[in-house]
């Protein structure tokens, strides 16, 4: 830290802001490393903070890690057909070694089903959803059904369930369009 301050590399308003000349990467394992394309190095820790970070979880929904020839890896966009080198998850890097977790709620009433499941994957999975045709049973439904996941929806009122489950698909469309094979959505009364 002595020497960044010295170069006048120290002010900035994040903590994790690298300085010039540094990138982050992450490896196959998820673990975070930093290159220093000055001096052609790369370490562990941050070079500011000092700690060592990993990322946290699985790949966002849409997302596929892949290898190149070189064997380099990079990550794959389907959702909006896109292909880098960063791997998206270092938004949500979390310390190697955390501090004892605060009480703090992550989530509050205001808080939407597609912010819960963000960044999670649910195909392959089999969700039913009771009351699915409206209020909060339709957008539980929606969001696992717009992370992949196979939705029945159980409702008393065929009417209502067909029209919810067009509503979602419709949603579906404008985001995705086309529309994947992963969005089934079947209906139980």
């Amino acid at each position: 830290m002595a020497a960044l301050r010295y170069a006048g590399l120290d002010d900035t308003d994040s903590e994790d802001e690298l300085p010039p000349g540094w990138e982050e990467r992450t490896t196959k394992d998820g673990w975070v490393y930093y290159a220093n394309h000055t001096e052609e190095k790369t370490q562990w820790e941050h070079p500011k903070t000092g700690k060592r970070k990993r990322v946290a979880g699985d790949l966002p929904y849409g997302w596929e890690q892949e290898t190149d020839e070189n064997g380099q890896v990079f990550f794959v966009d389907h959702i909006n057909k896109r292909t880098t080198y960063l791997d998206p998850r270092l938004a949500f890097t979390v310390d190697d070694n955390p501090t004892k977790p605060t009480t703090r709620q992550r989530y509050d009433g205001s808080t939407t089903a597609m912010e819960i499941l963000q960044g999670r994957d649910f195909t392959g999975k089999v969700v039913v959803v009771t009351g699915a045709n409206s209020g909060i049973g339709f957008e539980t439904a929606k969001s696992f059904a717009l992370h992949g996941a196979h939705v029945i929806l159980a409702c008393r009122n065929m009417a209502r369930a067909s029209e919810a489950v067009s509503r979602i698909l419709e949603e579906w469309k404008t985001k995705y369009h086309p529309p994947p094979e992963k969005c089934r959505i079947k209906i139980f009364d």
